[in-house]
């Protein structure tokens, strides 16, 4: 058991707190309802374009319940979490389509099916934005594998075919979800991610050198954490061990793998730091662009928050909660303060 006790002052205030940051409860109706409807009338198009659709499923944080709600930094609105709408393709050849063609297609269908919707490719897909409900989509098509219906190829513009499996992406963030569910206390693996996303949108808002760190690297790195330390009594001291885990790996740039749905990679690391795909091992998540700057720079963002999770324990557990809460709203903001419960 943890030095803090589940009433103290920090817990409840970061309990309070991963509640707000969650999307709201008609947030989350309005993008299944949106959701279906996105998928009947593209889906629609494809098919008598020709396409065989094999399957749509979910994808993104919000699929994994790990996104934020739509919340201001600065003065840019932060979207909050991805909803990817995915489109598997039966291929029409042995090496598939092309991701211009299909992109090409893609973007066809969103434009006669939402001639006054905002369209914007990505490398891997046709993103939608809707003003009225301020909410987004990306189309993402991909090709299905024969042999194994929980398996896809994601064509990028630049060329690469990456093999990946949506559904297993889903269960590798879920099964740990699971798992902390089992355990006695309220603090949720998924919970403890989504509070170290808006530390991450706080830290970027502040950096002139990491300002788009992946949403995939804090997903594992995250998973990495709780495999070694699990969850605590409180989230005070479950980010306290996340975060000290955190810094570790990323200064001393030891390889994060997994072994859920494949064996430990053996081949030779490629660039400073590998964190590798629990589904594909030969997709490091961390950018390629990133030198030593950027990884310093990261290393010292999970190394100040270790500290900082140590200076709001030692306070809570001194009953100084006026510096716990300074503290806390250091780390993720004064939404803390605004949205963290009575002090």
């Amino acid at each position: 058991m943890g030095k803090l006790s589940t009433q103290s002052a920090s817990h409840r205030w970061l309990t309070a707190f991963v509640d707000w940051i969650k999307p709201e409860e008609a947030t989350e109706e309005a993008i299944c309802a949106q959701a279906g409807e996105i998928r009947s009338r593209i889906g629609a198009k494809a098919s008598h374009d020709g396409l065989v659709v094999r399957s749509m499923p979910w994808s993104g944080s919000f699929a994994k319940k790990t996104g934020l709600r739509r919340h201001m930094r600065g003065d840019h609105e932060v979207e909050g979490q991805d909803v990817d709408l995915s489109f598997v393709i039966s291929p029409h050849t042995s090496d598939g389509e092309d991701i211009e063609s299909l992109l090409d297609r893609f973007e066809r269908y969103a434009r006669e099916s939402y001639p006054n919707t905002c369209r914007n490719p990505t490398k891997s897909s046709v993103r939608l934005d809707f003003k009225r409900t301020k909410l987004s989509y990306d189309l993402v098509p991909m090709l299905a594998v024969e042999g194994d219906d929980e398996a896809q190829v994601l064509l990028r513009s630049d060329g690469e075919r990456r093999r990946t499996s949506v559904q297993r992406h889903i269960d590798f963030v879920r099964r740990r979800t699971a798992k902390s569910n089992e355990l006695k206390g309220r603090v949720k693996f998924n919970e403890g991610v989504r509070l170290v996303k808006w530390w991450r949108e706080l830290r970027q808002s502040r950096s002139e050198i990491l300002n788009d760190v992946p949403t995939m690297l804090i997903d594992l790195l995250c998973a990495k954490a709780f495999d070694a330390h699990g969850v605590d009594y409180t989230y005070t001291e479950t980010l306290s061990r996340w975060f000290g885990q955190i810094a570790h790996l990323v200064r001393t740039r030891k390889r994060v793998d997994f072994s859920d749905f494949r064996a430990p990679a053996n081949h030779a690391d490629t660039g400073l730091w590998s964190v590798l795909d629990p589904v594909n091992s030969n997709n490091n998540v961390v950018p390629a662009a990133w030198g030593n700057l950027q990884l310093q720079e990261l290393a010292g963002w999970f190394e100040d928050a270790r500290d900082g999770m140590a200076r709001v324990i030692a306070a809570d557990t001194a009953g100084d909660e006026g510096e716990a809460r300074e503290e806390l709203a250091a780390l993720f903001g004064n939404a803390l303060v605004d949205h963290g419960g009575t002090p």
